[in-house]
């Protein structure tokens, strides 16, 4: 099955980082990440840009684009990974790794209801 491990986080805490921190954060993600890749758990994994530079769609017929998320919490969607696992619990498993490495973000391990790969990499089941 697969999952989607949401990754949120205080975007002003991100957004204040030197360049120094943030290279050390994603660095770390990355070695995370190579091993979850290289068993073929891992497959898109994306960080999203700044939230300012978002986007909404919403309303009847075409909707109406509205600058930003719209989001009512205090963390934002900064980005993703899609996994492939049997179980929840793999899928969590593999979320906690992540955390280890960046420990102030929130993680939020969803299935994959539908998925339509442009490379190959896991399929959704049934």
């Amino acid at each position: 099955m697969l999952y989607a491990i949401l990754a949120y986080h205080v975007e002003d805490e991100i957004l204040s980082w030197t360049a120094e921190q943030d290279a050390a954060v994603v660095a770390k993600v990355i070695e995370v990440q190579a091993p979850l890749r290289a068993s073929g758990h891992l497959g898109l994994a994306a960080r999203l840009d700044e939230t300012r530079k978002a986007h909404t769609l919403r309303g009847p017929g075409a909707g109406m684009v509205l600058d930003g998320p719209f989001a009512e919490t205090k963390e934002q969607l900064l980005g993703f990974h899609l996994v492939d696992y049997d179980t929840d619990e793999e899928a969590i498993a593999a979320a906690r790794k992540l955390r280890e490495v960046n420990p102030s973000a929130v993680y939020e391990i969803r299935p994959v209801k539908l998925y339509v790969p442009a490379d190959g990499f896991g399929a959704t089941k049934g």
